[in-house]
């Protein structure tokens, strides 16, 4: 019994300090950041969507992280950003499995970090879900475009995420995607402002 409460403490624990971690709200302020430290806290909190259940077999994470400096950021906006492209990631795998296709490929999401040049590093965020169509693809960092069904979606996550790396960070914010193929959303941003 003991142990199990121990187990169950340290796991509220893991949580709430990556609730922390990923809200920065002590941190307003740009500063030096670990971007790994926010994907990794930001996957913590949507693993309940990850797991496997009963009815669905779980949704794998592949993590290639490369060897990244601190990175001059707004660490919650950037969080932000993680949070909505993984869960729009999310989003697309559960819609093939809710949908009924049988498909043999595993429900993959794909993280990759490395340097793009000496001032710069890209973080890319892939899954194998059905991907886009282009006149979809023309569309998604516009304000309030959706193609989730009304009442599960606002319009707003990537157009959010589009200003918070390109207008915040002075980065750029791009999508690779074909119908069928998977989507891949690909993030550089300078080290430093």
């Amino acid at each position: 019994l003991f142990d199990s409460m121990k187990v169950g403490a340290e796991r509220i624990r893991d949580i709430v300090l990556s609730l922390r971690n990923f809200s920065r709200l002590d941190q307003a302020e740009m500063k030096p950041v670990d971007i790994h430290e926010g994907i990794e806290s930001t996957l913590l909190i949507l693993q309940h969507r990850l797991k496997k259940d009963s009815l669905h077999s779980g949704i794998e994470v592949i993590k290639n992280y490369g060897q990244l400096p601190r990175i001059f950021c707004y660490a919650s906006e950037l969080n932000q950003v993680f949070m909505n492209l993984l869960s729009n990631a999310i989003d697309a795998l559960e819609e093939i499995r809710n949908s009924g296709e049988v498909s043999d490929k595993k429900p993959t999401i794909s993280i990759y970090t490395e340097m793009a040049s000496s001032n710069s590093v890209r973080i890319r965020i892939a899954d194998n879900g059905s991907g886009m169509t282009e006149d979809v693809k023309k569309k998604i960092f516009d304000p309030f475009f959706t193609t989730k069904p009304v009442g599960s979606g606002t319009g707003l996550g990537l157009s959010i995420s589009y200003q918070i790396v390109v207008d915040k960070h002075n980065g750029k914010l791009s999508c690779v995607s074909s119908s069928g193929l998977g989507t891949e959303f690909i993030i550089e941003m300078p080290i430093s402002q």
